[in-house]
C-alpha cells in the first residue's frame, strides 16, 4: 500500500486546475437556478421552510451536489491518475541479461571456498538453469573486455562457456570494469531490446573519468553487482563504492538461491532507457472512475423520472 501511495501521481496534472473553476461555476449555477431565491431574501428560512410543499428543495440540493461530484470525478479521470507502469507489449519476451564476469587473478583467491572464480561459475550455472529459454549473454573481463556469447536463449551453452573462463585465458590482467560495462551497453543498445547488466566480481575499480566515459554513451541500462565476497570482507567496500558511483544495485552472494532470485526479479524489472529519458509508460487508471460517474448520473436520472411520475399522478388525482 505504501508503495502504491508513493508512486501515485497524475499523468496530466494540468487538468486539475479545472477543479476550482468547476466549483465556481457550480456555485454560480446553483445560486442563479434557485427558484426560491427571491423568497429567501424576503422571508426568514424558519418561516419559508414550512411553506415549501413536497421535498423538491431537498431533491434539487441532492441533484446539484451530485452534479458537482460528477464534474470533479470527470476532471480527475481526465487528469489520468496512475500508480503502476503500463505492461510492456513485449513482456512475453524476456529482456536480455548480460553477465560481466571478472576473470582476473584475484578471482582465484579465497574466502569463500571454493575459489571465488569457481563460486562465480556455479552462480552463473544456477542463473542459466533458472533463466532457461530467456536471453542470457556473457562477457569476460580483466585488463580487457571480451564477448564470450551474445544474449542467447540457449542458456545451457552460457553456463558451459562460463565454466571455461579463467584468468589463464585472459590476454591482459587488471580490472577494467569500465571497458566491460561500455562493451555491454553497446551490445544491448545495438540489439534494441532493452535489458540489464549483471557484474559478478570480488572487487571493482572505477574512477570519475571512467564514469564520465560510461555516461557519454547514447544509452544506459540498469546494472546489478553480485559481490562474490561477503559483506564483512574489506574488499566488499570497493564493490559497494563502484555500485554507488554507477547508481547500480548491489547483491551479496548467498549460500542458497536467494541471490539468484533477486537477480531474476531485478532483470524482470530492468529496462534500458535512453539519455532522452524514455521509459515505460504509466498505465492510465482514470477509466476506473467511469462506472462511479455512470452510477451517480443514472441514480440522479431515476430520481428525476420518479418525481415526474409522482407529479403526473398528483395532477390526475386533482
Amino acid at each position: 500500500m505504501f508503495e502504491v501511495l508513493q508512486q501515485f501521481h497524475f499523468i496530466r496534472p494540468a487538468w486539475l486546475c479545472l477543479i476550482p473553476v468547476a466549483i465556481l461555476v457550480w456555485w454560480l449555477w446553483q445560486r442563479n437556478s434557485d427558484a426560491l431565491q427571491g423568497w429567501r431574501s424576503q422571508i426568514d428560512s424558519e418561516l419559508l421552510t414550512p411553506m415549501i410543499v413536497g421535498d423538491n428543495d431537498a431533491q434539487a440540493r441532492w441533484k446539484s451536489w451530485a452534479l458537482l461530484v460528477v464534474w470533479l470525478l470527470a476532471i480527475t479521470a481526465v487528469a489520468g491518475p496512475t500508480w503502476r507502469l503500463e505492461p510492456n507489449p513485449f513482456a512475453a519476451d524476456a529482456q536480455p541479461l548480460l553477465v560481466l564476469l571478472k576473470a582476473d587473478e584475484s578471482m582465484r583467491g579465497t574466502p569463500p571456498m571454493p575459489s571465488r572464480m569457481e563460486r562465480a561459475r556455479l552462480k552463473i550455472a544456477d542463473l542459466a538453469n533458472v533463466r532457461a529459454g530467456q536471453p542470457l549473454g556473457l562477457i569476460a573481463y580483466a585488463g580487457s573486455s571480451h564477448l564470450v556469447l551474445p544474449p542467447t536463449r540457449d542458456t545451457k551453452v552460457v553456463a558451459e562457456m562460463a565454466a571455461e573462463i579463467s584468468p589463464d585465458v585472459m590476454p591482459k590482467p587488471g580490472d577494467r570494469l569500465d571497458l566491460a560495462i561500455g562493451h555491454a551497453i553497446d551490445l544491448l543498445a545495438e540489439q534494441q531490446q532493452g535489458g540489464a547488466i549483471l557484474v559478478i566480481t570480488d572487487t571493482a575499480e572505477i574512477n570519475e573519468n571512467d564514469l564520465l566515459t560510461i555516461e557519454k554513451r547514447p544509452a544506459s541500462f540498469p546494472i546489478l553487482f553480485l559481490s562474490i565476497v561477503g559483506e564483512e570482507s574489506p574488499e566488499a567496500d570497493s564493490v559497494a563504492k563502484a555500485a554507488s558511483l554507477l547508481s547500480a544495485s548491489l547483491q551479496t552472494m548467498t549460500v542458497d538461491d536467494q541471490d539468484i532470485q533477486s537477480i531474476i526479479d531485478y532483470a524482470a524489472r530492468g529496462v534500458g532507457v535512453g539519455k532522452a529519458g524514455e521509459s515505460s509508460r504509466w498505465q492510465e487508471s482514470g477509466y476506473w472512475l467511469t462506472p462511479l460517474i455512470a452510477v451517480i448520473v443514472a441514480f440522479s436520472f431515476r430520481r428525476q423520472e420518479r418525481t415526474a411520475q409522482e407529479q403526473t399522478s398528483e395532477g390526475a388525482m386533482r
